[in-house]
C-alpha cells in the first residue's frame, strides 16, 4: 500500500512538473501564455506515466547491472524507447478519435508517422537521465519523509480529483468531437458558444484548428481570432 502511495505521489509531482515544462516551452515558443495539457488543471499525465516507467525500469537495471556507465547508458536508451512508445500511442489514439493529429512532427527529421521524431526522442533520453541522476533522488527523500497517514490522506484526495478531472476532460473531448464533426446539427450561435467554450484546447493544440477550415461560419481559427479582436476592441474602447 505504501509503495503504491509513493508511486502515485511521484506520478502527481511529475505530472505537475511536466505541465510546467510543457507550458513554459510552448509559451516561450509562441511568445504568449499557453496552458498546455489535456486535463483542466495544471497536470500533464503523460509526463507522470513516463517518469514512473523510467524510475521503475532504471531501478531494475541498476539492480542487475553493476557497471555504472553501462547501466546509465541502458537507462537512457530505455527512457528513449519507453517514452517515445508512450508518446506514439497517445498521439495515435487521439488521432483515431479526432481524425486529426494533436501534434505533428512530420517536418522533423527521422519522424515516425508524425507522432514522434528523433530530436524529441533524444530529448526524452536527456530528461530521463536528469530525472534519475538529479531530480528523483531529491523527490524520493522528500516523499519518504512525509508521515504515512498524511501521504494516504492526500493521495485519496488527489486520486478523487484525478478521476473527476479525467472524466470531465474525456466528456469535454467527446463533446468537442461531436460539435466539430456534426456541426450542421448546431445553430451558428450554439456552434460559436461551443468553440469558445473549448478555446483552451485549441490554443494548447493549434493543429485542431484546421478542422472545419474553410467552411463558412464554421472555421474554428476565424471564430477564435474574431473573439480576440472583439476583446481587443472592448479594451481599447474602455481605455479611451
Amino acid at each position: 500500500m505504501i509503495e503504491f502511495t509513493n508511486l502515485f505521489l511521484y506520478f502527481v509531482i511529475y505530472s505537475f512538473l511536466g505541465w510546467v515544462l510543457e507550458t513554459a516551452f510552448v509559451s516561450i515558443k509562441e511568445r504568449k501564455l499557453i496552458n498546455r495539457g489535456f486535463l483542466t488543471a495544471c497536470f500533464c499525465p503523460i509526463y507522470g506515466f513516463a517518469a514512473i516507467l523510467i524510475i521503475k525500469f532504471s531501478s531494475l537495471i541498476t539492480m542487475n547491472m553493476k557497471n555504472y556507465y553501462l547501466s546509465t547508458f541502458v537507462s537512457i536508451l530505455l527512457s528513449i524507447i519507453l517514452v517515445s512508445a508512450l508518446e506514439y500511442l497517445t498521439g495515435f489514439v487521439l488521432e483515431l478519435i479526432f481524425n486529426c493529429k494533436w501534434w505533428d512532427y512530420s517536418d522533423n527529421f527521422a519522424n515516425l508517422h508524425g507522432y514522434i521524431c528523433l530530436k524529441y526522442s533524444l530529448l526524452w533520453g536527456l530528461l530521463g537521465f536528469i530525472l534519475i541522476q538529479v531530480i528523483h533522488p531529491l523527490i524520493l527523500q522528500e516523499v519518504i519523509n512525509i508521515p504515512v497517514q498524511i501521504k494516504l490522506y492526500y493521495s485519496l484526495i488527489l486520486i478523487s480529483y484525478f478521476i473527476m478531472d479525467t472524466i470531465k476532460s474525456i466528456i469535454d473531448a467527446l463533446d468537442l468531437k461531436k460539435v466539430i464533426f456534426n456541426y450542421s446539427n448546431f445553430t451558428i450561435n450554439k456552434y460559436y458558444q461551443k468553440i469558445l467554450k473549448y478555446q483552451r484546447i485549441f490554443r494548447a493544440y493549434p493543429r485542431l484548428m484546421i478542422l472545419n477550415a474553410g467552411i463558412i461560419n464554421r472555421d474554428i481559427r476565424s471564430i477564435l481570432n474574431d473573439r480576440i479582436d472583439k476583446i481587443k476592441m472592448e479594451l481599447k474602447n474602455r481605455l479611451q
